[in-house]
């Protein structure tokens, strides 16, 4: 128990970071995957992309306030240049989203549930990590 205990005091910020990624994760997921499969169709490369949009709103808003709080312990009083910093960066990883999804859904036509799914879950990896380095570079640097 203790060796696991030193594991996570060594690694702590990004197990940290992990949690809140996976947390964000399925907040955005959730948002897209119940827009697609209810109100939206994937086939659409407008409908998709207003998809990706709005799950991004919502993930960027939860992850700011976890990543604040939970994982780089913020104490910077400037809580608007500080999300404005955040939200910048999370536009960089937006745009590399939503080209990810209109390249295989839109480009490839592997617009199938599956393919949605899976494209999106590539998406999200290839996300949190940007989402990671942007924020301990640029975003939390101070702390």
């Amino acid at each position: 128990m203790n060796n696991i205990k030193n594991l996570y005091k060594k690694y702590q910020e990004i197990i940290d970071y992990l949690i809140v990624g996976v947390l964000t994760t399925i907040v955005s997921v959730g948002i897209k995957f119940g827009l697609l499969f209810t109100v939206l169709d994937a086939s659409k490369k407008l409908e998709l992309q207003v998809a990706v949009i709005l799950s991004w709103i919502g993930a960027v808003i939860f992850a700011y306030f976890a990543n604040r709080i939970f994982v780089f312990h913020s104490h910077n009083n400037n809580y608007f240049k500080e999300f404005i910093s955040f939200v910048s960066g999370r536009i960089v990883t937006l745009l590399l989203d939503m080209f990810i999804m209109w390249f295989f859904v839109t480009l490839l036509k592997l617009d199938t549930k599956l393919w949605v799914i899976i494209v999106t879950l590539i998406s999200q990896v290839v996300v949190t990590v940007g989402n990671y380095v942007l924020s301990k570079l640029f975003v939390f640097k101070s702390n």
